[in-house]
């Protein structure tokens, strides 16, 4: 059963990832729209796996932080995500505080792709745990 729903999850995060880069490759997409869509996904992602491993679920409101302490709390493997989420919370930032000059170049495209890398980061370790099929 775990199994089956962490597997819907990367399903649909896959969609999602694949929607929100066509949105910012086609539709120009606001780039605070783009963000807070990643962030979502990548809370999401975190979410499914804590539920997978029976750890104590983080809160719905949550900020993608603290939906992270939980995931690495007593596996300080999962620090390899670390550098991906503050990212996200930096453009969500720059955004937040009206800094767009402080952003990088192409920020909604790195968007993408940061959500993109974690994603992947996230399902590796569920393919090499034998949480999801491969």
């Amino acid at each position: 059963m775990a199994a089956e729903t962490l597997s819907r999850a990367f399903e649909l995060a896959g969609r999602e990832i694949d929607a929100l880069d066509a949105s910012v490759a086609h539709a120009g997409l606001p780039l605070d729209e783009a963000i807070a869509r990643a962030i979502a996904i990548a809370k999401r992602l975190m979410a499914a796996y804590i539920a997978a491993a029976g750890k104590k679920m983080p809160h719905e409101d949550d900020d993608v932080l603290d939906v992270f302490r939980v995931l690495v709390k007593g596996d300080p493997s999962w620090h390899t995500l670390r550098d991906n989420l503050r990212e996200l919370v930096y453009y969500r930032n720059c955004i937040a505080l009206g800094r767009s000059d402080a952003l990088p170049p192409l920020p909604d495209t790195m968007t993408v792709r940061t959500v993109r890398h974690l994603y992947l980061l996230i399902k590796t370790r569920c393919l090499r745990e034998g949480r999801v099929p491969g």
